[in-house]
């Protein structure tokens, strides 16, 4: 079989790209920071904006696996810059997640980008303006600048797009790709000969493919692009095909983008390690934040975080997603509190999303560390089972039994005179273990927080159980996922209330010992890890251990001399001159 490829369109011949080729030069670019980068400067990670490329082709190529005769244009609309209700107040920007995942275009507002197929060319629209916006915003963007930084093949203005897409629908609507009984790995058409490959030649329609599908975590759709004139497409627009194909490919990570989020999971590591050394009582909540995001920003080039920031002390660490409207952050630490910080930064769109918590005073009570030690204990036992092949739903059933075995070490449950194995298989049986942990233990993450693909086509559904239906997913874990595992434990009164009224699970408290605990608030710690053929990396690198947490309050060092908790296999690292180091600490 001949490894050539050729299509006739307007006279001419057209050799296709070989994708292979293009992706495995944008892997050898990220494998060595070659390339256009980008960078915060000083000693911030430099991105090798090839990760972007390697994420091009990964689309394109999942795309052509579909259907090997597909053509046509991937077109999507990048993030807009809004404005503050009715005011001329503009928000610092951020760009789509989608668009941020094919293009890379962390700073340009209000662009679209175009991919070819199946040649995967990519074409970035950007806007341009007048006098009176360049006075105040600066010149428009310069496309031939735009294009070395971003390493797409071409820039132009969004005043050409409609033409653009046009010219592109007809040319590829013109195309017949000889040959078309199938395309190799390397995007090469397959045929015995050029006289054969005619013979056989099919002529498949152009589509313009848009982004249109269900986030399964916020409930909203994402929205296809749009411009004036695109209603002439109507007859070859397609959005059902896109949306599975580009979140299925967001759902492993290439090693590039892992080392991304090596980077931001290690600056947020250091940032929670520098508020647990400040913490003290007195203070207010909205401080830890404000320091968190100082140092963040300072020393990691971190403009944004990834998630409103949740530092709930106290009574309020039973509140889930405190911070938020209503709750900002605004109590008097006491030094009977235990501080639940759930804080992580953002680097070029891509998240971190750790929780400490730890005792504000600098001492665990014997309840707190009985509490604190249940949930280490669980997000120990998860980490020693995470890798390619078990189930999300075990792993967050996992953590529920050392939660539940926890809870009857220091008195708040009882198992009724039955083996305490025995016991908590029957606990689960009743959904306790929903009441202490009443959110999953875990979900995707990567330009998003909760990352996409959780629910997808084809995966496992939600389920209805109390617990399990908070689970962001129930997939099977595969090689390349990055999750977090966030186990917690907490007392909160109305989900205690309804246990101690149903009589599948009151049975099972001590009452008088519960009291102890009300107003505790709550315990949660969450590390962000990637999966490997093996079994898992810990990307998180904060103290966890009771020695490492106290010590780390006192002064002590960080990263320690010694891991003294090898089962969290936090795969230690630090950045030196804007790449990743490991660390060999044992």
């Amino acid at each position: 079989m001949s490894s050539s490829a050729a299509a006739t369109t307007a006279g001419y011949m057209m050799k296709m790209p070989p994708l292979a080729d293009k992706r495995a030069t944008a892997e050898q670019l990220c494998q060595t920071c070659s390339g256009p980068v980008y960078s915060q400067g000083l000693d911030t990670f430099k991105v090798p904006l090839a990760l972007y490329e390697v994420n091009r082709a990964r689309v394109v190529q999942a795309m052509l696996d579909t259907d090997p005769t597909m053509r046509g244009l991937i077109l999507l609309e990048g993030g807009k810059q809004t404005t503050r209700y009715d005011t001329d107040h503009e928000p610092v920007f951020r760009q789509e997640s989608y668009f941020h995942y094919l293009f890379g275009a962390s700073q340009y507002a209000d662009c679209y980008g175009v991919l070819s197929l199946p040649e995967g060319e990519a074409t970035l629209f950007v806007p341009t303006w007048g006098i009176d916006v360049e006075t105040m915003c600066g010149a428009s963007p310069e496309f031939d600048k735009v294009k070395e930084e971003l390493g797409v093949e071409r820039v132009l203005g969004v005043g050409e797009l409609g033409s653009f897409v046009e010219k592109e629908m007809q040319r590829l609507g013109s195309v017949e790709f000889v040959g078309a009984e199938g395309i190799d790995a390397q995007g090469v058409v397959n045929g015995d000969s050029e006289e054969e490959k005619k013979s056989n030649g099919e002529t498949a329609s152009a589509k313009l493919f848009l982004l249109k599908g269900l986030n399964t975590d916020s409930g909203n759709f994402a929205t296809p692009a749009s411009f004036k004139g695109i209603e002439k497409f109507n007859d070859v627009r397609d959005e059902d095909t896109l949306f599975k194909v580009i979140a299925d490919c967001r759902v492993t990570k290439s090693p590039a983008e892992i080392n991304l989020l090596r980077y931001t999971n290690w600056i947020s590591s250091m940032a929670h390690v520098e508020v647990m050394r400040a913490c003290k009582p007195g203070m207010m909540e909205y401080q830890l934040e404000s320091l968190f995001q100082h140092h963040t920003y300072t020393h990691g080039g971190c403009r944004h975080m990834s998630y409103t920031c949740i530092c709930a002390c106290g009574p309020n660490a039973k509140i889930l997603h405190y911070g938020h409207a209503g709750r900002p952050n605004s109590r008097l630490l006491k030094s009977t509190d235990i501080a639940l910080l759930d804080m992580g930064a953002e680097y070029h769109c891509y998240a971190s999303d750790i929780t400490c918590s730890f005792p504000v005073g600098g001492t665990f009570t014997d309840d707190q560390k009985a509490v604190y030690e249940s949930v280490l204990a669980a997000q120990v036992s998860v980490l020693r089972e995470l890798k390619p092949g078990v189930s999300w739903v075990e792993m967050h059933r996992e953590a529920e039994r050392e939660i539940l075995k926890g809870l009857i070490g220091c008195g708040v449950l009882t198992t009724g005179g039955a083996d305490v194995a025995t016991a908590i298989e029957d606990m689960l049986d009743a959904d306790l273990g929903a009441i202490f942990m009443p959110h999953g233990m875990g979900h995707l993450i990567g330009i998003d927080t909760h990352d996409v693909g959780g629910y997808a086509f084809g995966t496992p559904e939600r389920s209805d159980r109390p617990g399990l239906r908070k689970l962001r997913t129930a997939r099977v874990i595969e090689e390349g996922m990055v999750l977090t595992v966030e186990p917690g434990c907490y007392f909160i009164d109305p989900l205690l209330d309804m246990a101690l009224e149903n009589e599948k699970q009151k049975k099972y408290f001590n009452v008088a010992r519960l009291q102890d605990f009300r107003g505790f608030g709550g315990v949660r710690l969450e590390d962000d890890v990637r999966v490997a053929a093996d079994g898992c990396e810990n990307l998180t690198l904060c103290p966890r251990a009771v020695e490492e947490v106290l010590g780390v309050m006192k002064g002590a060092n960080w990263p320690p001399e010694k891991d003294v908790l090898p089962e969290l296999k936090r795969a230690w690292a630090v950045c030196k001159a804007g790449k990743m180091e490991m660390l060999d600490i044992n």
